[in-house]
C-alpha cells in the first residue's frame, strides 16, 4: 500500500497509543485486533470498490467509486501499520495486507459481499458507511491518541461516502420500476449483515473499557434513525428482519473474500521480494 503522511497528532501527544501506559500492556492483543478491524473494513471495502474502475454507469461516478476507494485504503493504510506496530512482531500494514490468509482477516461480510450491479454497491456502501461515519465520530474521542488522530480526518471522507450513497438509494428506490426493483433487491442482499456491525465481543469490551472505542450497540439507535429516515426519502420500506450472518471479526468469511484476497495479494505472493 502507498506510503502516507504523518497523521497529525494533539501537541504534546506521542502517537504511542493507550497500551503504552503503566500497567496497560494487556490490553495490547485487543488493541491489535480492534485495529485490524477498523484496518481490514476499510481495506476490503476498498478493494470492492477498485472492481468498478473503468465499469460505473458514467464517468462522474467512476472518479467518484475511485476516490472513495482511495480514501478507504488510506485508512487501512494507517490502521494496519499502527497495528503492526502493537503487535510488535516486525510485521507493517503492507505484510498484514498482502501476507496474510482469509482466515486472519478480521472484517465484516457486509464489505466483502460482491458488487452485483450499481444498487447492490450502493446499498452495501449506504449501510456500512452510515455505521463507519457513526463510528469514527465517536473515536475521534478516543483515548488512543492515534485512533483519534486517524478517525477526525477519516470522518469527514466517511461522510462524503455516507452521502453519496444516501443520495443514490433515493435516486434509485424513487426512480424507474426497475431502478426501484433493483435497490429493493440490493437492500435485501445486504440486510442480513447489518447485525454484525453492532455485535460485543470480548474485544469490543475491553477497548470501551480502556475509552478506546464505543460499546457497538450504542451506536445502533442513530444508525437505524439515519437508515429509516433515507429509506423513507426513496419511499422504500425497510427489507425484513433476517437470520444475521456473523463470524468475520473472529476469521470466519463468505468464499467471496478468499476469491478478492487471490487477485489482491496476487503480486506479493508471486514476487516476494518486491517492493513498492
Amino acid at each position: 500500500m502507498a506510503s502516507l503522511p504523518p497523521i497529525d497528532l494533539p501537541p504534546g501527544a506521542t502517537g504511542a497509543g493507550a497500551f503504552d501506559a503503566p500497567g496497560e500492556e494487556e490490553v495490547r492483543p485487543a488493541l491489535f485486533d480492534y485495529l485490524l478491524r477498523l484496518g481490514d473494513d476499510s481495506l476490503i471495502l476498498g478493494q470492492r470498490l477498485s472492481e468498478w474502475t473503468g465499469h460505473a454507469p458514467s464517468v462522474e461516478v467512476d472518479l467518484s467509486l475511485a476516490n472513495m476507494a482511495l480514501d478507504l485504503i488510506g485508512q487501512a493504510t494507517h490502521f494496519l501499520g499502527r497495528a503492526g506496530e502493537v503487535e510488535g512482531k516486525g510485521r507493517d500494514g503492507d505484510a498484514l495486507a498482502f501476507r496474510r490468509d482469509v482466515l486472519d482477516f478480521r472484517n465484516c461480510w457486509l464489505v466483502e459481499q460482491p458488487n452485483g450491479d450499481f444498487a447492490q454497491t450502493m446499498a452495501r456502501q449506504f449501510l456500512f458507511s452510515t455505521w463507519q461515519k457513526l463510528l469514527f465520530e465517536r473515536l475521534t474521542g478516543s483515548a488512543d491518541e492515534f485512533i483519534a488522530a486517524v478517525a477526525a480526518k477519516a470522518v469527514k471522507e466517511v461522510a462524503y461516502h455516507e452521502e453519496l450513497a444516501a443520495e443514490w438509494v433515493i435516486r434509485l428506490g424513487d426512480g424507474t420500476e426497475e431502478s426501484r426493483a433493483r435497490m429493493e433487491a440490493g437492500l435485501d442482499w445486504t440486510w442480513r449483515f447489518v447485525p454484525e456491525l453492532f455485535e460485543a465481543d470480548a474485544v469490543t469490551r475491553a477497548i470501551a473499557g480502556r475509552g478506546i472505542g464505543p460499546e457497538p450497540e450504542s451506536l445502533r439507535e442513530a444508525y437505524d434513525a439515519r437508515v429509516r429516515a433515507v429509506l423513507a426519502e426513496a419511499t422504500l420500506e425497510p427489507p425484513k428482519d433476517q437470520r444475521p450472518i456473523l463470524g468475520g471479526r473472529r476469521g470466519h468469511h463468505s468464499e467471496h473474500l478468499g476469491h478478492l484476497l487471490a487477485v489482491m495479494q496476487f503480486l506479493p505472493r508471486t514476487y516476494p521480494d518486491a517492493t513498492w
